[in-house]
C-alpha cells in the first residue's frame, strides 16, 4: 500500500491516477464501515451508505481543499449520508452496552463507564441481554445531534477540532454538545433502569 497521505491520494486521483481511489476506499473500509454500522444499527445499511459516501467523494473530488484533512471531510459526507438515510428509512442506531470506545484521554471505556457516577449501579441486577435492550432504548431516544457526536467522539476518537469540521459547528459547541449528550444519556439510562426495576417488582415471576 502507498505511503502517501490520504490528501495526496485524493489529489493524485483527481489528477488522473485511477488506482489512487480504490486505495482510499480500502484504507477506510473497516473504520468507516464500523462507524456507519453503529450510527445506523445495521451492517447492510452501513454498506449502502458507505458506497454512497465514496460516490460523493468521487463526485466532489475537485472541490476538496488539499490543505485540509481528508478524514474529517469524509466523515462529514458519511454523516450527512447517514442522516439522509435515517430520514428516508426512519431507522435508529443501536449500540452495545459493553462496546469498547475510546475516551478523550486515550483510555478504553464503554457507555457503562460514561454513565457510572456512583449514584446508581449500572447493572442493577440486570442480565446482559436486558442491559443491551435498555441501552438500545436509551440510544434510540437520543436526539440525532447527541447520538452522532457521541459516535464521532467516543467511537471514532475524532478530536474536538475534527468534530467541529465534520459537523460544521464551532469548537465551543462541540464541547458543550458532547457534555450535554453524555449527561442526557446518563439521565435517560437511570430512568430506564428505574422503569425496569419497577416493572420487575410488579412482575416478580419475570425475575431469575
Amino acid at each position: 500500500m502507498s505511503a502517501r497521505t490520504d490528501e495526496e491520494l485524493l489529489v493524485a486521483y483527481r489528477n488522473g491516477e485511477a488506482s489512487a481511489f480504490p486505495e482510499l476506499v480500502e484504507r477506510y473500509q473497516t473504520d468507516l464501515s464500523q462507524f456507519l454500522t453503529r450510527f445506523l444499527g445495521s451492517r447492510a445499511s452501513a454498506d449502502d451508505v458507505f458506497q454512497d459516501a465514496f460516490l460523493q467523494v468521487h463526485l466532489s473530488a475537485e472541490s476538496f481543499d488539499a490543505s485540509r484533512r481528508f478524514k474529517p471531510w469524509l466523515y462529514t459526507i458519511a454523516a450527512n449520508k447517514a442522516r439522509d438515510f435515517h430520514r428516508r428509512q426512519k431507522r435508529r442506531a443501536a449500540v452495545s452496552l459493553s462496546t469498547p470506545v475510546g475516551a478523550t484521554d486515550g483510555r478504553e471505556t464503554s457507555l457503562v463507564d460514561l454513565i457510572s457516577d456512583g449514584e446508581a449501579t449500572v447493572d442493577a441486577g440486570l442480565l446482559e441481554t436486558e442491559q443491551q435492550t435498555l441501552v438500545k432504548e436509551v440510544v434510540d431516544s437520543l436526539p440525532a445531534h447527541y447520538r452522532e457526536i457521541l459516535l464521532l467522539s467516543y467511537f471514532q476518537r475524532l478530536s474536538y477540532n475534527q468534530i467541529a469540521d465534520s459537523l460544521q459547528i464551532p469548537l465551543g459547541t462541540v464541547k458543550s454538545r458532547l457534555h450535554a449528550a453524555v449527561a442526557h444519556f446518563s439521565d435517560s439510562w437511570r430512568s430506564a433502569v428505574s422503569r425496569h426495576q419497577r416493572a420487575s417488582d410488579q412482575n416478580p415471576s419475570t425475575n431469575p
